[in-house]
C-alpha cells in the first residue's frame, strides 16, 4: 500500500509514495491559501487520498518527522503555534509579550526529544488523523535531520555520496553529515541547535526588517550591493568555528542576536547582508570540504533550509574536491512530508532511489474543468493545440504571460506549471512586473528558465550537472549579459532552470522561443501575488489574470486575453 508521508510545522503538507514513486506531493499553503501555512496539514492529506482513489481506511502507514518538546508543545496546544505565525509574519505588533515568545522559542527548541515528548506527539497527531478518518495504521516518527537527508540522498540518484543537511534546528541538531553508501546512511556527525548557522542567518533577517523564514532570500540579493571585504575584515566570521566535522557558536541564539544587533548599528544594510553572507559561506564550504577529504566522497547530496542558499550552493558545486552536487528541490521543512515517507518507504521496502527530474507532483486539471472555470469568469478565451506555439510569439513580442500548465510543481520554485514568463532581456519588463503585480524589493532579481541544450552556451560555468529545480547559480556569459538583463543579479550571476524534455510544455515553448529569437530563454517567476502562496487551481489563477493588467494568459489549452 502507498505510504503517506505528513509534516505539522512550518510550511505543512502530506505526500504519498509508492514503491520508488512519489504519487503526490502537495503543501497545505496551496490549498488553505495562508503563505508557509502551520496548521496541520487536513487537506493535503485529503488531496493525497482523492488523488490515489484511496479513503483513509485504507492507508496502514503514516510518516511524520520530529518530536522535540518545541514541536510536541505546539502539536498539543496549536492555538500557540498560530500566535507564533502570526508574529513571525508580522501579522501582530511586537509588543513586549511577542519579544518575549519569540526568545522562549529560540531557546526551547533548542531541546532535543525524550520519552515524553516522543509519547505526546505520536498521541496528538493521532488524534489528528483519526478526525480524518484514519483506522488502524501504524504511526513512524523519524529524526528531523535524518528525514532531511534521506531525500537528499534517496532522491539524488547517486550509489554513494557525502550526505549533509543544514538549517535553523530540529530535534535538537541544526546539521547532520552522513554518508549515504548500498542503499543505507550511515551517520558521520550531529551539529547541535545551539550551534546553528540556520539561526544565525535568521537572526540577520530579522534585523534587516525581513521576515525569518521567510525572506532570507532577500538577505542574499542585498549582499551584492556591498562593497567587498576581505574576510579578516568580517566581525561575524568569529562568531562561528568549524572544527572537523563540528560546528561551535561563540555565543548563544540570544546573545548572537544582541552581537548582531551591535554591528548593525554602525553598519550599512547591504554591508551586514555581505558580511552575514561572507560568514555562512566561510563556515559551511569549511565544514564540507573537511567531510568531503574526510570521506574521499566526491559527490555532495543536500537538504535542509541553509541550502536554499544558491550561493553557497554554487561554492560547494566548484569546489575542487566536488564532483556533483544535487540539493533536494524542496530543501527546507516544506519537503519534510515527502522526507518522511521516503524515510519510511526506505525501512520498509528498502527503497532508495527517486527520479526527480519531473517533480510536477501537485494538482491537475483537465480542459474541461478550465472551460467551466472561464465560463464562470466571462473572460474571454480560445482553444488552440498548439498553444506553446503561440505564447512564444506573444512573449517574443514582449508580452507578459501568466502560464498554467499541468500538474502543479512540488516545493518553492516555480518550474514552468505555475509561471509568469517574459522576455528575458528587458529591464523595462522586468521593472513592470516588479512594481506592478509581484510588488517585490528592488534589488530581488528574476530567474531564467532555459533549454538545457542552450546551457553551456550561456553559462559560464556551466558544468554539464543539470539544475532542474533552481537549487544553483551560475554566471552568466559576458557576450549574453545583455540578451539576459532582466534574469541577472548585479554580480552577472543568475538561478536557472535548466529545462528537460520530459516537461513537454514549457520545454516546446522555449524552443519555438529560440527560432523566433535565437534564445531558448524566458524570465520565469512564480504565479503568485507577492506575499500569497503560488496559484494552484484554474479559479485562483483567474482571480489574479482578471484584477491585473496582464493581456494573456495559458490556462492549459486555453488562451485568455483581455480587449485592448
Amino acid at each position: 500500500m502507498p505510504i503517506l508521508g505528513i509534516w505539522d510545522g512550518h510550511d505543512s503538507g502530506a505526500a504519498l509514495i509508492e514503491g520508488s514513486e512519489i504519487l503526490f506531493a502537495v503543501n497545505e499553503e496551496r490549498l488553505t491559501r495562508r503563505k508557509l501555512e502551520i496548521r496541520f496539514p487536513a487537506k493535503s492529506i485529503q488531496a493525497c487520498l482523492d488523488f490515489a482513489g484511496l479513503s483513509a481506511q485504507e492507508i496502514r502507514d503514516v510518516a511524520v518527522s520530529t518530536s522535540d518538546p518545541a514541536k510536541t508543545f505546539s502539536r498539543v496546544f496549536p492555538n500557540t503555534k498560530e500566535k507564533y505565525y502570526l508574529i513571525r509574519r508580522r501579522k501582530l505588533p511586537l509588543t513586549k509579550s511577542a519579544r518575549l515568545i519569540k526568545q522562549l522559542k529560540y531557546k526551547i527548541t533548542e531541546f532535543p526529544p525524550n520519552a515524553l515528548s516522543e509519547y505526546l506527539s505520536r498521541l496528538f497527531i493521532g488524534k489528528e488523523l483519526s478526525a480524518l478518518g484514519f483506522r488502524n495504521f501504524n504511526l513512524h516518527i523519524f529524526d528531523h535531520h535524518y528525514s532531511h537527508a534521506a531525500s537528499a540522498a534517496f532522491g539524488s540518484g547517486f550509489d554513494k555520496a557525502l550526505v549533509v543537511t543544514l538549517d535553523g534546528l530540529g530535534d535538537g541538531l541544526s546539521g547532520s553529515i552522513y554518508l549515504f553508501e548500498n542503499g543505507s546512511l550511515k551517520p558521520l556527525s550531529k551539529i547541535s541547535a545551539k550551534n546553528s548557522l540556520g539561526i544565525f542567518f535568521e537572526h540577520v533577517t530579522n534585523l534587516l526588517n525581513m521576515r525569518e523564514l521567510e525572506d532570507e532570500g532577500k538577505v542574499m540579493a542585498l549582499a551584492d550591493f556591498s562593497l567587498p571585504f576581505l574576510p579578516e575584515q568580517n566581525p561575524m566570521i568569529e562568531f562561528f568555528e568549524v572544527n572537523d566535522l563540528d560546528i561551535k557558536a561563540k555565543y548563544s541564539s540570544l546573545q548572537m542576536y544582541d552581537e548582531l544587533q551591535k554591528i548593525l548599528w554602525h553598519t550599512p544594510m547591504e554591508q551586514f547582508a555581505y558580511f552575514a553572507q561572507q560568514a555562512l559561506d566561510h563556515h559551511v564550504v569549511a565544514l564540507v570540504k573537511n567531510a568531503m577529504r574526510k570521506t574521499g566522497l566526491r559527490k555532495l547530496a543536500l537538504s535542509g533550509g541553509v541550502f536554499s542558499n544558491i550561493k553557497i550552493n554554487r561554492k560547494l558545486r566548484l569546489a575542487d574536491d566536488c564532483e556533483r552536487c544535487f540539493v533536494f528541490p524542496h530543501m527546507g521543512d516544506g519537503g519534510l512530508a515527502a522526507a518522511a515517507a521516503m524515510a519510511l518507504n526506505h525501512k520498509l521496502n528498502g527503497a532508495s532511489k527517486y527520479d526527480m527530474i519531473k517533480i510536477s507532483f501537485g494538482l491537475g486539471f483537465e480542459n474541461d474543468e478550465v472551460k467551466s472555470a472561464l465560463e464562470q469568469f466571462g473572460v474571454k478565451y480560445e482553444f488552440i493545440d498548439e498553444i506553446e506555439m503561440r505564447a512564444a510569439e506573444l512573449v517574443a513580442d514582449g508580452e507578459i504571460i501568466f502560464w498554467f500548465r499541468g500538474r502543479m510543481e512540488f516545493g518553492p520554485r516555480a518550474l514552468g506549471n505555475r509561471s509568469i514568463v517574459a522576455r528575458p532581456d528587458s529591464p523595462e519588463i522586468k521593472d513592470r512586473l516588479n512594481l506592478l503585480l509581484k510588488k517585490r524589493v528592488w534589488f530581488q532579481p528574476f530567474c531564467p528558465s532555459m533549454l538545457e541544450s542552450d546551457a553551456e552556451r550561456l553559462l559560464d560555468d556551466y558544468d554539464g550537472d543539470p539544475n532542474y529545480h533552481m537549487t544553483n547559480s551560475y554566471m552568466v556569459k559576458k557576450e549574453f549579459l545583455q540578451n539576459m538583463r532582466g534574469v541577472i543579479n548585479i554580480d552577472g550571476s543568475c538561478r536557472p532552470q535548466t529545462v528537460h524534455s520530459s516537461v513537454p510544455g514549457f520545454y516546446n515553448l522555449l524552443k519555438r522561443l529560440k527560432e523566433i529569437t535565437g534564445f531558448g530563454v524566458v524570465l520565469n517567476t512564480s504565479f503568485n501575488i507577492h506575499g500569497l502562496p503560488l496559484v494552484c487551481r484554474p479559479e485562483e489563477a483567474l482571480e489574479v489574470f482578471t484584477s491585473s493588467k496582464v493581456k494573456y494568459m495559458i490556462l492549459e489549452n486555453y488562451l485568455v486575453s483581455k480587449d485592448e
